[in-house]
């Protein structure tokens, strides 16, 4: 079975091609590194062509490439020697360390510079001449200096590389959180347009079905004017919102967010509707202001529970209740919950499940269900109960003294 050697890479062809035709020329010059030794002639092209082909696997084979090219330094001492086959023992000492693997990229620096040193000291011993520190300085600079060379060249590439990593990783994460800030901002818009037009069309679509099955003509025209009102309101409030979302710049005021101060005009249309609604706000004229995303979601929940009760529930009162405490207000919606008569608008459930996410965002709780204190035979009722915390850091230092 033949063996397959790995394809060299194009600059290991160059550095091997080019570093044989400087050996060549060095050596049919006559410029020889050594005199007087054991092999003379041409046994100095041995170790040059050995050392040449080593250097086609300093990428795919550096560990056996810097064995054998050592080897094949050490034959060259013993022919008249040539600086090409030096030359490039340094190159494949230093591709040892850079295309090695990790461990040998350890340890050669050590060893080289255990070698250096005991290469200094023996021949510091042997010829007791202050000359012998050159030998030591040579064997440092053929073999200690590429391979610290070659750890500073690894170092900084494993650097570049973990830098592209976490380099991905943050395009990584800042694309899921682009994601995620995408989904949270249509589900914002989602409950924001629900909540927006839920309560005009519903009413719409109860006063028309009572127009389309009594045949009254005052009854018509009343329903009619409330469609029309509802339906001119809801028209305003989509204009409101898609203005908001078309404009990108900054010139334009924002659009007041609706606030608590707006229940009474809420309360008013739904009695319009047709809602017997009653509004018992206990909070004081000493009481803080609330920040405004608890004043809008107050709103919002109070808005969706008027729309829930006026498509599903009893005929009866509604009552809406708002307390305001220390560190939260308590928002409370209370209908006839029973077996509901006359024209109902359809309902899909989103106003519960946007009610929650709002009162989950501001870190509060939401319950929503029949009243299971209800003794037997009383009317049931549907309550809504949310408590929308308020930061103590958002109230007014004036209003300290608000107790719970």
């Amino acid at each position: 079975m033949a063996l397959s050697l790995p394809r060299p890479h194009r600059v290991d062809v160059r550095i091997a091609v080019g570093s044989v035709l400087a050996g060549l020329a060095w050596w049919g010059l006559g410029l020889h590194m050594q005199t007087d030794r054991l092999f003379g002639g041409t046994w100095a092209l041995i170790p040059l062509f050995v050392l040449a082909g080593l250097e086609l696997l300093r990428r795919s084979r550096p560990q056996f490439a810097l064995v054998v090219g050592t080897l094949a330094l050490v034959a060259d001492q013993f022919t008249a020697g040539n600086l090409a086959s030096v030359m490039m023992f340094t190159d494949i000492m230093y591709a040892a360390v850079v295309y090695g693997t990790p461990a040998a990229a350890r340890r050669i620096p050590v060893t080289t510079g255990l070698i250096t040193v005991a290469v200094t000291i023996g021949f510091l011993a042997w010829f007791r001449e202050p000359e012998a520190i050159l030998i030591g300085v040579v064997t440092g600079l053929v073999s200690f200096g590429p391979a610290t060379t070659g750890v500073l060249v690894r170092t900084h590439r494993e650097a570049a590389v973990a830098a592209r990593l976490r380099a991905e990783q943050t395009a990584l994460l800042a694309e899921m959180d682009r994601v995620q800030a995408i989904t949270a901002e249509r589900a914002r818009m989602a409950r924001e347009l629900h909540d927006m037009v839920a309560n005009h069309l519903s009413a719409i679509a109860i006063h028309s079905t009572a127009a389309l099955s009594l045949d009254d003509p005052k009854t018509t025209r009343d329903a009619l004017a409330v469609i029309r009102e509802n339906s001119v309101e809801g028209l305003a409030e989509m204009r409101r919102l898609i203005g908001i979302l078309r404009d990108s710049s900054d010139d334009r005021e924002p659009t007041a967010a609706p606030t608590l101060d707006g229940l009474g005009s809420l309360i008013a249309g739904a009695r319009t509707n047709g809602l017997d609604v009653t509004l018992d706000d206990t909070r004081g004229p000493d009481d803080s202001k609330l920040p405004a995303p608890v004043e809008l979601a107050a709103y919002r929940i109070i808005q969706e529970s008027l729309t829930n009760a006026l498509k599903h529930a009893s005929p009866g009162l509604v009552t809406v209740t708002l307390t305001q405490r220390r560190r939260a207000l308590d928002i409370r919606v209370t209908s006839p919950y029973g077996s509901p008569s006359g024209p109902r608008a359809p309902g899909s459930g989103a106003g519960l499940v946007g009610m929650r996410e709002r009162t989950e965002l501001l870190g509060g709780t939401f319950e929503s269900g029949p009243e299971s204190s209800a003794a037997p035979g009383d009317e049931k009722v549907w309550s809504v109960y949310a408590t929308l915390p308020v930061d103590p850091s958002d109230l007014d230092p004036a209003d300290e003294g608000v107790t719970e």
